[in-house]
């Protein structure tokens, strides 16, 4: 009687419609259990794989900032043992007072100027300010840069800057003068004897022939060799000398320089 009060109570469908109505909701049901069991095993491998990477991925990581760490203290123990043990730069011996050239007395002296250049010869005498010593100077138009005779060159380092230390004969005695000056600049020069260039250091040094003062630059070699101690090249003769060819001596310097070591024409 209960079954019957109860199916009474229910609106009554027609039975085709009450089969669609299961149907769609089995449909609902499905969409969200239908995962095939296969699928889920392969995404479970795939986040296990995963997972393996990034846990080694951390563990290169790690190994690596050891080792950049490691590499910077082994470079800064290497500087500051570095720095701890540096060399002691050596003692730089006394160097005898060097001064400029003198005034020249242009009246006591013989240069002789054309168009504001002054007429020199194949050979002249060569007064070097500091040491005050006179050279017999070739002029030689071949050659580019002047170069003057230097023994036991050595080059050091002063203040940050590279120095050369090196000795210049006396004229007419077995004595040297040592002198220090700051590298200008280093120069390859191809000699006619040699198969291979030489490196040669090159200084600024103070000068007069005749009553022409100038700096200019001049390489340190050995001349001992060569007949001349000095060599003046196009560096110097460029816009400021003539060359007069086949006379010497075309120039006299002033008497306060003549005088300084007792030479020169």
């Amino acid at each position: 009687m209960a079954f019957k009060h109860f199916r009474a109570g229910l609106p009554k469908l027609p039975i085709t419609a009450l089969a669609g109505l299961l149907l769609l909701t089995g449909c609902s049901a499905d969409r969200y259990f239908m995962v095939p069991k296969t699928d889920l095993d392969e995404l479970g491998g795939s986040v296990k794989i995963q997972r393996a990477t990034l846990i080694t991925m951390e563990n290169n990581a790690a190994v690596r900032h050891q080792q950049v760490i490691e590499q910077n203290r082994a470079a800064t123990d290497t500087l500051l043992n570095a720095i701890a043990t540096q060399v002691e730069r050596p003692e730089c011996p006394p160097v005898p007072a060097q001064t400029a050239c003198p005034a020249a007395d242009i009246s006591k002296s013989r240069t002789d100027r054309l168009k504001g250049k002054v007429i020199v010869g194949e050979v002249e005498n060569f007064y070097l300010a500091g040491p005050g010593l006179i050279y017999k100077a070739r002029i030689d138009s071949g050659a580019e840069t002047s170069s003057i005779d230097a023994r036991n060159i050595t080059r050091f380092e002063r203040d940050g800057s590279n120095w050369v230390r090196f000795d210049i004969p006396v004229p007419g005695t077995e004595e040297f003068v040592t002198l220090e000056k700051e590298i200008s600049r280093r120069v390859r020069v191809i000699q006619a004897s040699a198969e291979e260039a030489e490196r040669r250091v090159v200084v600024e040094l103070q000068f007069s022939i005749g009553d022409h003062q100038q700096v200019a630059e001049f390489t340190l070699a050995d001349r001992t060799n060569l007949t001349y101690e000095v060599l003046i090249g196009r560096n110097i003769l460029r816009d400021v000398m003539l060359i007069d060819v086949g006379k010497e001596y075309a120039t006299e310097l002033p008497e306060s320089l003549r005088n300084s070591n007792g030479s020169g024409s």
